[in-house]
């Protein structure tokens, strides 16, 4: 059974648990399985040897994780070819894909967590109580080491998108 860790972070000023380990700059990226728009899997490995930041949001249709989603994805035109921005959240793949097409959001590889959870417990971020993931920012460097961790500790919060960016850029 996963680590819990009761009172991580709040949901609407309510203190939730999450579900998986506390993960640390400078720990090793864990693996994950994740769903893309088409179904197909998408694993860390996929984007081995490249820079990563993986946005985590609850779900692209409410007003800070489409803010968040947009801002990343502004982002992305100039951190360069060698940094890809995922997204993750428990969307289904097709309500993603919806959601993309409607925001214009081009730069940006949104993930499904839906099916087991995969990316969210073994970054820690599952929400038990509600089944969501909490908002969060992980960069990862070409080499899977964890650059920058960023849990946003209430979950309705913005990240700080300009360390994540910078961590990045310094990767």
């Amino acid at each position: 059974m996963a680590q819990t860790r009761e009172g991580a972070i709040t949901f609407k000023g309510n203190p939730v648990t999450l579900v998986g380990p506390e993960l640390k700059a400078g720990d090793t990226a864990p693996d994950f399985t994740v769903l893309a728009n088409d179904l197909s899997p998408v694993t860390l490995a996929d984007t081995r040897g490249q820079v990563r930041i993986i946005s985590v949001v609850p779900s692209l249709d409410t007003g800070v994780c489409d803010a968040q989603t947009r801002r990343f994805n502004e982002e992305a035109a100039n951190l360069g070819e060698h940094v890809r921005v995922l997204t993750v959240s428990v969307d289904l793949p097709f309500a993603q894909k919806r959601w993309c097409g409607a925001a214009g959001i081009e730069r940006v590889q949104t993930l499904s967590d839906h099916r087991d959870l995969s990316f969210g417990t073994a970054y820690g971020v599952v929400i038990q109580e509600l089944r969501l993931l909490a908002r969060a920012v992980f960069v990862i460097d070409a080499n899977d080491k964890l650059v920058h961790v960023e849990v946003v500790s209430e979950a309705t919060n913005h990240p700080d998108y300009e360390a994540a960016v910078e961590a990045a850029k310094r990767a």
